[in-house]
């Protein structure tokens, strides 16, 4: 049997091998196929896993194995959908990227996302961040998202280096141990009072068109988001946001839900509301990745990142009228 590397051919009419190497180490199965069999169903390849087709140093894994530096996948043979090559970033949008790096050593990159670039390629986005940043640095072994920013929003985005750094803070994000990420908001009407933790659980759906939208029910995910007022204007309130999880839209249903819809929320805010900003020249959700702090996963030191207020929704704020 033939032993090829990852950038395998489109069709294939015999089983191959693939050995794992370092920064591969770690990684679940399923997820390694996924990843590497483009335009193969995901439903297709749990099934030829699990009736013993895919192998692992000659015998059967489960999805959830975790790979090992050195081992032997066998691949069998398989059609692969051609994938288009995508569109690459523009100079523009390339030289904004270069620009934004706030941190980085070894292990990992923060970057201050700009508003109006997609994290990653995919539901209509020809590219994302991650896709530029490796136009950028094409001898890269590795660059993955930490996690996930919604296109409008803005600020500290989380890039790993290593795969062992993703893994580390994957886990430091679900267990909610060892980063803190803090956001500024800006909402509707008066805050009243000090802080609130909004507990509620989260349900996603994703609609005919491809949408994706998320509202409070009992029969989604928990999901816990801390507010605290920062400064009070006449019909609005900056927020310092601390996220308790991270689910999809978390923070723009919660505040919606409590009666605080955030500005420039084109899915869940307020029309009259967002109409009365854009004449003061709001363009965006106004929705700001503030700060993070996170113990760096090589020696537990404390990595502290800001990122500031854009232009834009700086010169917003200075046009509210205060209390």
């Amino acid at each position: 049997m033939p032993k090829i590397s990852e950038s395998c051919k489109k069709a294939h009419n015999q089983p191959y091998f693939i050995e794992i190497q370092s920064e591969q180490g770690g990684q679940r199965l399923d997820n390694f196929l996924v990843a590497r069999l483009k335009g193969v169903p995901k439903s297709h390849i749990y099934r030829i896993v699990r009736k013993g087709e895919v192998r692992v140093n000659k015998g059967r894994a489960k999805p959830d194995y975790r790979l090992q530096v050195g081992d032997s996948v066998r691949v069998p043979p398989l059609r692969v959908a051609e994938t288009p090559v995508p569109a690459a970033p523009g100079a523009q949008v390339l030289e904004r990227i270069r620009a934004a790096v706030l941190y980085e050593d070894k292990n990992l990159l923060v970057l201050n996302k700009p508003a109006g670039i997609a994290v990653h390629g995919g539901s209509g986005q020809s590219y994302g961040i991650i896709e530029a940043l490796r136009v950028l640095r094409p001898d890269a072994p590795f660059l993955e998202l930490v996690h996930r920013l919604d296109r409008d929003t803005s600020g500290c985005l989380m890039i790993a280096k290593k795969r062992s750094t993703l893994r580390s803070l994957h886990d430091m994000l679900r267990t909610g141990q060892g980063i803190d990420k803090h956001y500024l908001a800006l909402v509707k009407g008066r805050w009243r009072g000090g802080a609130r933790t909004v507990r509620l659980a989260l349900q996603k759906s994703v609609l005919q068109s491809g949408e994706r939208m998320v509202k409070v029910s009992e029969e989604g995910k928990q999901a816990g988001t801390v507010f605290l007022p920062h400064t009070l204007y006449r019909d609005a309130s900056l927020m310092n946001v601390k996220l308790l999880s991270g689910r999809t839209h978390q923070i723009r249903v919660h505040a919606a839900h409590i009666g605080h819809p955030l500005a420039g929320d084109d899915k869940y805010g307020d029309r009259e509301f967002n109409r009365a900003l854009r004449k003061l020249g709001l363009k965006r959700l106004f929705l700001h990745a503030h700060s993070l702090s996170v113990h760096g996963p090589e020696n537990g030191h404390k990595i502290t990142v800001s990122a500031p207020l854009s232009a834009d929704l700086q010169h917003l704020l200075e046009r509210l009228q205060p209390l």
